[in-house]
């Protein structure tokens, strides 16, 4: 998914947001229930773009449908390097219906829940301003 990966590495956001579909599912790597809904997304990734340090996508993997793709990355959060991938699933719109992301190893992951966490309230308070 190009646009999203140009969008994403730009950190132009509001791009981002734009290709999110109302009802888009976001599966965090560090939460067990998934989040739905573009406001909430769309704060998420706001939040995660202050939390990455040096991210970059180093590879791309798209299905033979079309709708279906792998967007591989590394970064670090409190100096702790990671790998991760972007899972994300196109509707019939062509706009991103699920977007579930996974990183290692494990002490990434813990860091990335410890960033994350101490910034809930305000990704809260975002999303509920639809705010993004």
């Amino acid at each position: 998914m190009r646009a999203f990966r140009e969008a994403v590495e730009a950190q132009d956001l509001d791009a981002a947001e734009a290709l999110l579909a109302p009802d888009v599912v976001f599966t965090s790597p560090v939460v067990f229930k998934p989040y739905t809904g573009k406001a909430i997304t769309a704060a998420i990734l706001r939040a995660v773009a202050q939390v990455f340090e040096d991210f970059r996508y180093v590879r791309e993997l798209d299905g033979a449908d079309g709708r279906d793709h792998a967007l591989v990355f590394t970064a670090r959060v409190d100096g702790r390097e990671m790998t991760g991938c972007d899972f994300i699933h196109l509707d019939e719109d062509g706009l991103i219906d699920e977007l579930m992301v996974m990183v290692r190893p494990l002490s990434g992951a813990q860091a990335l829940a410890a960033a994350m966490g101490a910034r809930f309230e305000q990704i809260a308070e975002e999303a509920r301003a639809g705010l993004g």
